[in-house]
């Protein structure tokens, strides 16, 4: 088996289920200004409260992998990315406080101040996950010591800027669609419309984001070309992004929330399928590139992670599964909400 092949495959899963569990509740963070009222916000966030910091397990675990699988991708790109994985930290910092503080004082005040922050770490995080996502598959300049060699500003350019605002739709599409599956009455009928333009933005940027990657990334394609079965992937891509409206249209939000869902892993593996075999791409010179066998760990460390993973994974997923089942439902406000 190759060890490194497999962990490569293993921190995509790990990213895409992050991507999908964290998504929909940044989304319904991102959404918050929009929803009306101190009852109807109390709503929306015990439709995410019991399961944002579960969902952050699966970002938690793809750290550590990465760092275990992968040391010395995960020294360069966390050279160069300092700043944004310390505004991020915040932004997940921020994004906890408010939700557990909003509620502990009725002052119009001080629930105005925890809405704003919710937002606004919400919106932080998810647009420097992007940002950060369009560097890696675009490359930064890596030299040939395998070091970080630019600065803040080699990482603002248009295509991470693109990439940033599609990651920020995306997200308020997935959690439109996860409030109007969660909510019933006044607030979902509020809620249905945003499903619609929130999709119809995303739609844009993501045909928009597609262009701008074939167009000025060279190696975006160069996969798919050897391995012509993976653009099967990216027509499942595009029914399942088509498929929302229509699970909209027909009121099955479920539908709706598993298309959604779907259109985030292919994303995720279009990206991987743009960067392999590397992690992380230096436009400096190709050469100077890490791969997956180049920056990994020995042998035998990626043999005990195989091992830890297959008893830890499912131990993940049924916490997860277990987690949702138990919350699945309408939400209700009742003494022990938020």
């Amino acid at each position: 088996m190759d060890l490194n092949l497999l962990w490569f495959g293993l921190l995509g899963v790990l990213l895409a289920g992050y991507a999908v569990l964290d998504g929909f509740d940044l989304g319904v963070g991102i959404l918050h200004p929009f929803i009306r009222g101190d009852r109807e916000r109390r709503l929306a966030i015990n439709a995410i409260g019991p399961l944002w910091d579960g969902n952050e397990v699966w970002l938690v675990t793809f750290g550590g992998a990465l760092f275990a699988a992968f040391p010395e991708v995960y020294a360069t790109l966390l050279s160069g990315f300092y700043i944004p994985v310390m505004v991020i930290l915040a932004g997940l910092i921020g994004r906890a406080i408010s939700l557990e503080f909003r509620s502990k004082v009725t002052s119009p005040r001080w629930r105005a101040y925890w809405d704003a922050s919710f937002f606004l770490s919400s919106f932080v995080v998810t647009a420097v996950f992007g940002l950060a996502l369009g560097n890696v598959v675009r490359g930064v300049p890596i030299g040939s010591d395998h070091e970080f060699a630019g600065s803040l500003r080699d990482l603002l350019h248009p295509f991470a800027f693109a990439v940033a605002a599609l990651a920020v739709a995306g997200a308020a599409m997935h959690g439109s669609i996860y409030l109007y599956l969660k909510t019933e009455g006044a607030l979902q009928e509020r809620v249905r419309p945003w499903m619609t333009w929130t999709f119809a933005a995303f739609a844009v940027l993501f045909v928009a984001v597609t262009v701008f990657a074939v167009a000025t990334i060279p190696h975006a394609t160069a996969n798919f070309e050897r391995w012509p079965l993976a653009w099967l992937v990216v027509v499942l891509n595009v029914l399942a992004i088509a498929n929302v409206p229509r699970a909209i249209h027909r009121r099955r939000p479920g539908y709706a929330f598993v298309s959604s869902s779907c259109t985030i892993v292919a994303l995720v593996f279009t990206a991987a399928m743009a960067l392999f075999p590397n992690l992380a791409l230096s436009t400096l010179d190709p050469a100077w590139s890490i791969d997956i066998y180049e920056g990994s760990s020995s042998q035998p460390t990626l043999r005990l992670m195989a091992i830890i993973a297959a008893i830890g994974m499912p131990l993940v997923c049924a916490y997860t599964a277990i987690v949702y089942w138990v919350f699945r439902g309408k939400v209700q406000l009742d003494e022990h909400s938020y």
